[in-house]
């Protein structure tokens, strides 16, 4: 612990806040999570850093999160440091009349609105997606046909080693919700995206559109992580599991939602062991009757 407490004194010393023992819980889109020793709100690139080069000193492991989408904390909670990307990590500019600069502590939503004000058009498909635009760069959000990789045209980051480096086009290894940033182990900081010049009111009219498509079809009023597995191959996962006669099937507070097969909700005071259990039952039954091996999108946190 002597190391957690000079990490935190690094992190409140560059002006962040730091608690300790927080529940993950409270930051995830599941509403699912144990204590991380630290969760830090990282205010600025110089703070950040410095908790990197403090951390990687001292061997503790560091997490970033997003919006909360997306992952699944163990009930044990997380080892080292869950930072958040805060204050200047939110900024959204105009580099120029089709370029836009954007923190990856800003959320896509924001992103997405910021591109509808300026008349931009090409991230429709991703409003509604419950995620930050690090965390969006980081597992190629897409719906709808797109693909975060289609407007993206570079990363800034932090290494490992508390350096400032960036990725352009095609070193970004951009794929089906992949990134290098999956393997590479740095901290996406900021994002450059290229959009078109469309019309507001179209654009407007498009975000809306899939919004209501999603409030439809998607379970929102319930908390849950976003689609649970990957798309298969010539097959859609909700589809596979609803043939299986997997709607509505519970463990624990986990059910498959009764409104898309596709999600797994919290029905009430589920635990990650209880979505992970459900996650295997499902993966089981899809395998044995259809034969197709469903893939989680969904990244497991402990």
């Amino acid at each position: 612990m002597e190391k957690i407490e000079t990490l935190k004194r690094t992190a409140e010393n560059a002006g962040c806040l730091v608690l300790k023992e927080e529940p993950m819980s409270r930051h995830t889109t599941f509403q699912i999570g144990g204590p991380a020793d630290l969760y830090i709100a990282v205010k600025d690139i110089i703070a950040l850093k410095d908790i990197v080069r403090t951390a990687s000193a001292l061997n503790i492991p560091l997490m970033t999160l997003g919006n909360g989408s997306d992952v699944l904390v163990s009930d044990n909670g997380v080892r080292g440091a869950v930072l958040s990307l805060t204050g200047d990590f939110r900024r959204i500019t105009l580099s120029d009349p089709t370029t836009i600069s954007c923190g990856a502590g800003a959320t896509l939503a924001g992103l997405c609105k910021f591109a509808q004000r300026n008349a931009l058009t090409g991230l429709e498909f991703a409003w509604g997606i419950p995620g930050s635009v690090g965390g969006a760069a980081f597992m190629n959000a897409g719906a709808y046909e797109g693909q975060f990789s289609d407007v993206l045209i570079s990363t800034t980051h932090v290494t490992s080693t508390g350096k400032t480096d960036s990725l352009l086009g095609p070193e970004m290894e951009m794929d089906y919700r992949k990134s290098a940033y999956q393997k590479n182990g740095c901290i996406i900081t900021s994002i450059v995206a290229r959009l078109e010049q469309g019309n507001q009111e179209q654009i407007a009219m498009q975000m809306e559109d899939y919004f209501n498509r999603r409030k439809e079809k998607q379970p929102l009023e319930m908390p849950s992580a976003g689609s649970i597995f990957k798309r298969p191959d010539g097959a859609y996962a909700g589809a596979l599991i609803e043939q299986c006669g997997l709607k509505g099937e519970q463990i624990g507070g986990a059910m498959v939602s009764e409104k898309h097969a596709g999600f797994i909700v919290n029905a009430g005071d589920a635990t990650c062991s209880d979505v992970m259990a459900l996650i295997d039952k499902i993966q089981e039954t899809v395998l044995k009757q259809t034969g197709v091996k469903l893939e989680c999108e969904v990244r497991p946190v402990s």
